[in-house]
């Protein structure tokens, strides 16, 4: 049973990635006041949960209505999460992600939390380890990122900007990975 937790938790974890975050958050919020900077951050949190939801009990009935096998996810999704890990661990593409006080829902929510990398992992969670460990794991890192947003003038604090940076590029590169397995499995698929 804790095997299956974690089963779907770390790929979450990494998909999330709740450290790299922060220092997104702080960019974001920069010129926000602390009242708005926690609207925003529940908004983002919210939007997030109502988005991987929706993909959770949705997101098969869809592929089946538009003839998209769970395969052709797989490479799709690990193609955008290789990009998205090449981009980040190159620095290539913009460096901010947004610049006005409302950014709880796009780009916060959707696509930073609940992006391509989070989606397909639920996808793939789903058929492997279930859909009751996959929401658990979900509600677990939607919870770590809720407690880093409130902590993030902290966090930025203890381990400095560089260091936020520092632990991205590591998740970036175990995306780059998760990628390229669910780009492998998905080209093996019957």
């Amino acid at each position: 049973m804790i095997q299956k937790f974690f089963l779907a938790f770390i790929p979450i974890f990494v998909a999330i990635d709740p450290i790299g975050l922060v220092a997104i958050f702080m960019g974001l919020a920069s010129g926000a006041s602390p009242e708005q900077r926690k609207r925003q951050a529940w908004l983002g949190i919210f939007t997030a949960f109502c988005v991987a939801i929706g993909f959770v009990f949705l997101g098969q009935i869809i592929f089946d209505a538009l003839g998209i096998t769970d395969a052709d996810f797989q490479v799709a999704g690990g193609l955008i999460l290789l990009a998205l890990a090449g981009r980040e661990l190159l620095n290539v593409g913009p460096s901010s992600h947004g610049g006005s006080d409302e950014f709880g829902i796009v780009p916060l929510g959707m696509p930073l939390i609940a992006g391509p990398a989070l989606l397909t992992a639920l996808l793939v969670l789903v058929d492997t380890v279930g859909v009751v460990f996959t929401l658990v794991s979900l509600l677990v890192n939607l919870a770590l990122v809720a407690l880093a947003f409130w902590n993030a003038d902290r966090f930025a604090r203890w381990m400095g900007m560089q260091g936020l940076h520092g632990v991205s590029k590591i998740v970036a590169l175990l995306l780059a990975a998760i990628a390229v397995s669910l780009i492998r499995r998905g080209w093996q698929a019957p």
